[in-house]
């Protein structure tokens, strides 16, 4: 069975979560496993590809692909496909990821299973995924010549090879019909207060909600995360409220986290900010209600004020 991964660049290596999801196509016994990316492959990149157990890492350089195009980038995914003779495409379950399997499949007439976490059978493909913001699993079959899947983030934890790959770059003859370019990235503004990288990638995130009080509230939090050489997160009530910025946010429709430790401090813990962090090995909950969600889901409760808490473990700390 030949599986073809899409990966993404992060800083000049490939993300996190495309290192999972190609330890994860590994982990289905691929005959052959084919990385693809669009433009420029840096050293790094073919280095975490070869450590994967990639195959060949295939890319299109044509320069009118040098701003995302969902659309185009099917197109080079589509050709990969073909140059893999693939029986399996998967990508990162990024907003990105999910996109362009999306062409993918309605172009083709091809089915797509989103947002997967495990594989049940091969033959046919039956897997499980996440649905209702990650609240809940469901058991899905795909039947379809080439079957497409993206991956959950940090369903899997990234793993190198037994033997590694020679991933040999190869590229791709890809003529982009100008109609794939008509939806794409204009341009793109870092943002002075950051992007949320830090915090997905973070393998200690200090999280508060309501129970803050107000964006005065963060004092205790800011330095404890600092302390602890982590990320500060919040609830997305934080970020309606203008109390922090969005980048912060943890949850369905902010980032997905999955450190070491979760510290959640004043948050209730709702479907939606569960999604965000079920993956965390170890969560803490700080709260004045006992019966609140993230309380009764945690590891490990303190039942008390966060201002009173968090700054006695500071002290404790040192």
């Amino acid at each position: 069975m030949s599986v073809v991964v899409l990966v993404e660049v992060e800083d000049g290596r490939a993300s996190l979560v495309s290192r999972e999801t190609l330890s994860f196509a590994r982990s289905l016994g691929a005959g052959g496993l084919h990385a693809v990316l669009v433009g420029a492959v840096p050293d790094a990149v073919v280095a975490d590809c070869r450590e994967q157990g990639v195959d060949v890492v295939h890319t299109a350089t044509d320069p009118v692909l040098e701003r995302y195009a969902a659309a185009a980038w099917a197109a080079v995914v589509e050709a990969a496909g073909r140059a893999a003779r693939a029986d399996l495409v998967i990508a990162p379950g990024t907003g990105r990821g999910n996109e362009v399997l999306a062409h993918v499949a309605a172009r083709r007439g091809l089915r797509m299973a989103a947002n997967v976490v495990a594989v049940e059978s091969l033959d046919p493909l039956v897997v499980q995924r996440q649905f209702v913001g990650g609240a809940a699993l469901e058991r899905a079959s795909v039947r379809s010549r080439v079957r497409l899947l993206t991956m959950a983030g940090h369903a899997v934890d990234p793993s190198p090879a037994p033997v590694p790959g020679e991933a040999r770059v190869s590229t791709l003859d890809v003529t982009v019909d100008p109609r794939d370019l008509r939806a794409q990235v204009a341009r793109v503004e870092l943002r002075e207060d950051g992007d949320g990288s830090a915090l997905s990638s973070a393998k200690v995130v200090v999280g508060a909600g309501r129970g803050a009080g107000g964006p005065d509230g963060f004092g205790a939090v800011d330095a404890l995360a600092a302390r602890l050489g982590g990320a500060v997160g919040v609830s997305r009530v934080v970020t309606s409220l203008g109390w922090r910025p969005h980048h912060e946010q943890v949850g369905q429709t902010g980032s997905r986290i999955a450190p070491d430790l979760y510290l959640a401090c004043g948050i209730s813990g709702s479907i939606q900010h569960w999604a965000g962090c079920a993956s965390s090995q170890t969560i803490i909950a700080v709260n004045t209600d006992p019966d609140a969600p993230m309380v009764t889901k945690a590891d490990y409760a303190v039942i008390g004020d966060m201002h009173e808490v968090l700054p006695a473990v500071l002290e404790q700390l040192g």
